[in-house]
């Protein structure tokens, strides 16, 4: 089935393509565009990958499992509308189910035939990667977008899903400010400001209802508006702990387009990404300084797989291969991703133990992880 997904449900579902095995799985990656004209060349750039996709199946299987698994990706195509492309189509198949994704980061033109879907490296872009919502609100009305990095996923509208299914309790975006005072009530002042902070209050409220519903409680919130109106908006939020930062210089507000606004934030994004990997350094001093910094990729895995892992730190990009017997609680770590019994990356099962059992992931750069180490896992005790 063709969709457009919220980053979670497209983690959720990179993860269950992560363990599908086949023979064979096809797995293709188109880059697309966002904007007229330029997604006029994306229906071609498509084409090509399916042809080529087809020929591959065919010259390493044969001619009938390459036509069973185009007939599926065909029926996951079925009225695909190239104006809502964002910068990658993803196409996972097999003879028996295909799934395309439109996906908020870029990612190698390429179609792999392989036993498995191609999906660690786009899983390990978007663990990494800073996902956000931003309010945008002026004294007439507010915007809701979601956004990862500098990409927008994209803007909260009629068509949200989450905001029909079941109907908002609160206000769906975009939000009108239906609470003006009076042309002679704003000549006091103070009216006019518990008017705004009233519409904010509302706005908030909608925003915390969405990220509920969208199952992304811990999401942080960055405000975009003037000073005057940001203040505001802070002082009614009802959880202001999950705003992480804010701008007053962007322009274009009300009718500006979503990148525009996401693009003019990413100061903002950048600093907020840079407290976070200070606050992970300080972590990773102090849970050493108590003992309770594991550095060894088997008893980091143990660790993780007994559920005592309060926080995991990676190095950005590290990958491992590996030997692992569930009974025993132990890994063997390979060179060859491809051999048999092996796992082609036990970091990302690592990371999924530590979520699964309530802990956190940070990724890092070398530099704040350290040259030498790739991987280290604070314990709860």
């Amino acid at each position: 089935m063709s969709q457009n997904l919220t980053l979670k449900s497209i983690r959720n579902t990179l993860d269950s393509l992560r363990k599908v095995k086949a023979q064979p799985a096809l797995s293709a990656f188109v880059s697309t565009h966002r904007t007229h004209p330029d997604n006029k060349r994306d229906p071609i750039a498509l084409k090509n990958a399916l042809s080529e996709a087809q020929t591959r199946i065919e010259n390493e299987y044969d001619r009938h499992t390459a036509q069973a698994i185009m007939e599926k990706i065909d029926t996951a195509l079925e009225g695909w509308d190239h104006n809502y492309n964002l910068d990658t189509l993803a196409i996972f198949a097999t003879d028996s189910d295909a799934k395309v994704l439109r996906l908020p980061l870029d990612a190698s033109e390429r179609v792999v035939v392989d036993e498995r879907f191609s999906t660690r490296d786009l899983v390990r872009e978007l663990s990494h990667a800073i996902h956000y919502y931003a309010v945008v609100i002026t004294r007439e009305s507010a915007r809701l977008i979601e956004a990862v990095n500098g990409r927008v996923v994209r803007e909260f509208d009629a068509d949200t899903p989450e905001q029909n299914t079941p109907k908002m309790l609160n206000t769906p975006f975009p939000i009108k400010n239906t609470l003006h005072s009076s042309s002679a009530d704003r000549t006091a002042a103070s009216n006019e400001d518990n008017h705004l902070k009233e519409f904010f209050n509302r706005v908030d409220k909608s925003v915390q209802e969405l990220r509920a519903r969208a199952g992304e409680d811990n999401i942080p919130l960055f405000v975009i508006g003037d000073s005057r109106n940001i203040s505001f908006y802070q002082e009614v939020c009802d959880r202001p702990e999950i705003i992480v930062g804010s701008a007053d210089k962007v322009t274009q507000l009300e009718d500006g387009c979503a990148l525009h606004i996401i693009q003019s934030i990413q100061d903002e994004v950048e600093a907020y990404r840079g407290r976070q990997q200070q606050a992970a350094k300080e972590g990773i001093s102090q849970a050493r300084s108590q003992n309770r910094l594991l550095v060894d990729l088997q008893d980091i895995y143990r660790s993780a797989y007994q559920g005592a892992g309060d926080t995991l730190y990676v190095r950005m990009g590290y990958m491992q291969p590996a030997r692992v017997d569930e009974t025993q609680q132990t890994l063997v770590a390979v060179e060859d991703a491809s051999g048999e019994g092996v796992n082609d990356d036990v970091v990302g099962d690592i990371i999924d133990l530590v979520k699964n059992n309530g802990g956190q992931v940070v990724f890092l750069p070398s530099d704040i992880i350290g040259e030498q180490q790739d991987i280290a896992l604070s314990t709860r005790f």
